[in-house]
């Protein structure tokens, strides 16, 4: 006799690679990518998320409107870049309350890799777990509203406000 499919455990799912490179001064956690993120193999891919359009107004670029391939550069050149918490999970859907198994991602790395790193903002509460390991590290750590769709309780215009705290310091 078979299993019934909730009793199947789920495969491990992989993360996304980091964006960031040696000028990255400011770096987003969020917890780990949705399934259209995974899908795409693009951070915050989802139509709703706003993490595009919240970075497009803190870099005065236009982000949101451009080509996955063209925004990752211009992020870059404005100091930023972009990576998750967890390497690997299990997860059925999307939400950060389905995750199974979570693996960190190896920061140890970071300050090799972003000599210039100075401020860690994490994309939301499961994130925003990991704050005291980087303010332990010495880095800015700032916990912000997540972007996701699913957190739609704050306007754009709240998220933005908070999100604006990276640029501080």
């Amino acid at each position: 006799m078979s299993k019934p499919a909730s009793a199947i455990p789920s495969a491990p799912l992989t993360g996304l690679a980091p964006v960031v490179d040696a000028g990255t001064r400011i770096l987003v956690l969020g917890s780990f990518p949705g399934a259209a993120s995974l899908a795409a193999q693009q951070y915050y891919a989802h139509p709703r998320n706003l993490l595009w359009p919240i970075l497009s107004a803190l870099t005065g670029e236009p982000l949101a409107q451009l080509p996955y391939d063209e925004r990752l550069p211009r992020l870059l050149a404005h100091g930023f870049g972009l990576w998750d918490v967890l390497g690997a999970c299990e997860r059925e859907g999307s939400l950060d309350s389905a995750i199974r198994q979570p693996a960190a991602n190896d920061f140890a790395r970071l300050r090799e890799l972003c000599p210039l790193l100075e401020t860690v903002g994490f994309n939301g509460q499961t994130s925003g777990k990991f704050a005291p390991q980087f303010d332990a590290a010495g880095y800015r750590t700032v916990v912000l509203p997540s972007t996701s769709p699913a957190h739609a309780a704050m306007t754009f215009e709240h998220k933005l406000t908070s999100w604006r705290r990276l640029l501080a310091g």
